[in-house]
């Protein structure tokens, strides 16, 4: 079961020749997050082999140009290639006036509906929800509404070892009370251990995304124990002035989240574009929290099954 995020876009205001600016997708059980919409989002969807069609839900964070000015094209060339399921946009209520113009201007001819889902408050809450994920939102810390983006894979039913369906002569409703995680009793008055006759497939795996943040405390307790953080690091410590004034984070701060949350794993990304060395970021990240690693253009990174 597919659990993988690959960047698309690594650079932050300004972009480069070879950084693009904040696009992700999340592949949850062959379902697609697009995470931010930069400028170019859908070039690098087409050169890394997304399907726009399959992409049913947009997460944004927050409605400065580097995160939002690829949405005018890819919806546009959703409407060319004959989209007619909803597209839900979830994201600040600031985006709601950048939508209508963007419809009143170029969506004229579109032939399937673009439906914004307000991300709003000050706590974490749950704001998508099916079977096998689910995503809470909560606020970040800068210069305009801001949130963050945590998916949680859900807990799977249980498995009922195959050797034991013969041997206990399991019937089909009994199998389905034992997976749901529930004794069985049994008219003889036989007990089934639910316990004893099935386990768990996998534990549920996780992915928070925090873009863009200046720090603050209450972050490391909403991701915690995350396997996979996606934290922005727009800035070195030789920076950190500029991230202060400007509501960012340096590669150390984003790695003293990682490290005081429990996370996993950390991905450090939208980079400075006075920067030309990244490995200095993944360097300065290292020095805090060992399990640090730099964003790349086209990177996958998959969060394995753990059982």
């Amino acid at each position: 079961m597919n659990f993988t995020l690959t960047t698309l876009g690594t650079a932050s205001a300004l972009p480069t020749v070879n950084r693009y600016p904040s696009a992700h997708v999340l592949n949850v059980h062959e379902r697609l997050f697009l995470i931010d919409c930069g400028e170019g989002c859908q070039m690098q969807l087409r050169r890394y082999g997304f399907s726009f069609l399959k992409i049913n839900e947009i997460f944004i964070t927050h409605v400065h140009g580097d995160h939002i000015f690829g949405l005018y094209g890819l919806l546009s060339t959703m409407s060319l290639l004959g989209r007619s399921a909803d597209l839900y946009i979830y994201a600040p209520d600031t985006f709601s006036s950048i939508l209508e113009s963007l419809i009143l201007h170029f969506g004229a001819q579109f032939k399937y509906q673009v439906i914004h889902k307000v991300v709003s408050g000050n706590l974490p809450q749950k704001i998508f929800d099916t079977k096998s994920v689910e995503v809470i939102s909560f606020p970040l810390n800068h210069r305009t509404s801001c949130y963050g983006y945590y998916f949680k894979e859900k807990q799977p039913l249980r498995n009922v070892h195959k050797f034991l369906i013969e041997k206990y002569n399991l019937s089909l409703r009994e199998i389905a009370i034992l997976k749901g995680g529930t004794d069985v009793l049994r008219e003889n008055g036989e007990v089934l251990l639910y316990d004893e006759l099935t386990y768990t497939p996998y534990i549920p795996r996780s992915f928070a995304y925090c873009s863009d943040t200046a720090p603050f405390p209450q972050l490391e307790e909403w991701v915690r124990g995350v396997d996979l953080l996606y934290h922005e690091a727009t800035f070195l410590e030789d920076n950190k002035k500029t991230a202060q004034l400007t509501y960012h984070s340096t590669a150390k701060n984003a790695a003293t989240v990682a490290k005081n949350s429990g996370a996993k794993r950390l991905i450090i990304g939208h980079f400075s574009s006075r920067y030309k060395d990244l490995s200095l970021y993944e360097k300065e990240a290292k020095e805090i929290f060992s399990e640090s690693y730099i964003a790349k253009e086209g990177i996958v990174i998959e969060i394995p099954v753990k059982k």
